[in-house]
């Protein structure tokens, strides 16, 4: 039987054709995925029920496999003929099947071409670096029977390469506390957010009265908020777990003349491009008084290229890592624009620009429409290095700083992941084109620049005679009189 609370509110979501029951560890999702195909089995329908449930790596799907042992013979009196070993499959009596799957890469929904489910699971959805898979998946959501609420079911933690696009898809930055149905335009279809939480899981915490106390010592207050609370907005498994809202993001103030702006730019075409504009503070005060240490970088602009989703709710096939494919002919305008009236000191790019693979480069294209860029120092763990010192500052104050219209560095840059092999790296497959671009602003030497010294203007009886014969010697030049 399903808890009281999210579970059970969850699992009798029937009509939702998507819902997302995801939060904290130890909040009883996997059960969840197991007993929520399950439920349809003794119905009349039952024996046309087809499911499949996927994890993304055959690691993790042994768990979820050991799982389903202990919990469908027990419920349904099944004799060991009912699972396959070799083909990972599930046979009740009546004919339902489940089959349990790992699927690595995004284009390993391939393999399932044609075929048609009643019920598709997946655990851990923001393990996977995008949902692209998820959404080609949608299209075997399909029946030539009459079954009623053919459904997806997802679950996972906050966290992972996938953690903005699960977290923009299913809606969790807008209402985090879940429970929200929101209608699909374009396909007629409907998706939720359910939350869970490790207090909701009373028979793990009855059964490990510890759990909780051992959770709190394994990471930093932040993370252990993630796992406990189902905290969306914290990210566990942070790249830079040292961003904090409250310090990096600011509000816009109108940025001093007289301080250095440069732009920093990350090539994209299937991918997202990036461009952003950076202001070296000179640690003088604003006019609403703020200061910003000497140095400090400001994100104050930037253009993200990437496919934006409907404000109506449709765009079912939206993934925010999905590139606008525009040319370097295309791109260079938009920068020109996107810096109309400003004086930008340089800009450097991605050193991929500067390749040339049988013409011009794309930097040499854009060279032509007006933009010029310097190639950017690509050395990545230093680079990663640099931007945590700046984040970090000197322990007062940070040396980087973000506005807060900049909303594509806000959503992306905090849910940089650790690489899996390579852990003092960024993890390739998220989406890193930000982080890239953030990279290149602060290894780019930026420099600052002191105001002005403007000197007062004195009048006639305040000046010597030598300042007077010197005013009147270049007006004679001029052509004029004192």
């Amino acid at each position: 039987m399903p808890q009281p609370g999210p579970q059970s509110f969850a699992i009798q979501k029937h009509l939702v054709t998507e819902l997302f029951f995801g939060g904290a560890v130890g909040g009883g999702k996997s059960d969840f995925l197991l007993g929520d195909f399950a439920q349809d089995i003794p119905q009349q329908w039952g024996k046309w029920c087809r499911g499949i449930l996927f994890r993304r790596t055959y690691g993790e799907l042994e768990d979820l496999i050991a799982r389903s042992h202990e919990i469908y013979p027990k419920w349904f009196g099944l004799d060991s003929k009912a699972w396959s070993a070799s083909d990972k499959t599930w046979t009740w009596p009546n004919g339902a099947t489940l089959k349990m799957r790992y699927l690595e890469h995004s284009t390993d929904w391939q393999r399932y071409w044609g075929h048609a489910y009643t019920w598709i699971g997946w655990d851990e959805l923001p393990s996977w670096p995008d949902l692209n898979a998820y959404f080609k998946m949608l299209a075997r959501l399909r029946s030539a029977h009459p079954v009623p609420n053919k459904r997806v079911r997802a679950t996972g933690n906050p966290g992972g390469p996938g953690h903005g696009a699960v977290k923009a898809y299913f809606g969790i930055d807008r209402f985090p506390n879940g429970g929200v149905l929101i209608e699909d335009a374009e396909s007629k279809t409907t998706r939720m957010f359910v939350k869970s939480r490790v207090q909701d899981n009373k028979i793990m915490l009855a059964n490990d009265p510890g759990y909780v106390d051992r959770l709190k010592g394994l990471g930093s207050d932040a993370l252990v908020q993630a796992w406990l609370e189902g905290d969306w907005n914290v990210v566990a498994g942070a790249f830079f777990d040292c961003w904090d809202v409250s310090k990096h993001v600011i509000r816009p103030f109108e940025i001093p003349v007289h301080w250095t702006r440069f732009g920093s730019f990350d090539w994209g075409s299937a991918k997202p491009f990036s461009y952003g504009l950076w202001a070296v503070s000179d640690g003088t005060p604003l006019r609403d008084g703020r200061i910003y240490p000497a140095g400090a970088l400001i994100r104050y602009r930037e253009w993200y290229g990437n496919v934006k989703p409907d404000t109506d709710g449709g765009n079912k096939s939206y993934n925010p890592n999905t590139g606008l494919k525009l040319t370097a002919e295309q791109i260079a305008p938009g920068i020109r624009a996107l810096e109309a009236g400003e004086k930008i000191s340089y800009r450097v790019a991605d050193p991929a620009c500067f390749s040339q693979d049988g013409g011009p480069s794309k930097a040499e294209t854009m060279a032509k429409a007006g933009v010029m860029f310097q190639p950017a120092d690509h050395a990545r763990i230093a680079g990663w290095d640099q931007v945590r010192q700046r984040l970090q500052g000197d322990g007062e104050a940070p040396m980087m700083y973000v506005f807060s219209t900049c909303t594509d560095f806000i959503r992306t840059f905090p849910a940089l992941q650790h690489d899996d092999i390579k852990p003092e790296d960024v993890d390739t497959q998220g989406e890193d084109h930000i982080g890239d671009e953030t990279r290149y602003a602060c290894m780019s030497r930026p420099y600052m620049k002191k105001a002005p010294v403007i000197t007062p203007i004195r009048g006639l009886q305040q000046m010597t005679m030598d300042e007077l014969w010197k005013l009147g010697r270049a007006r004679n030049r001029a052509g004029q009189r004192i």
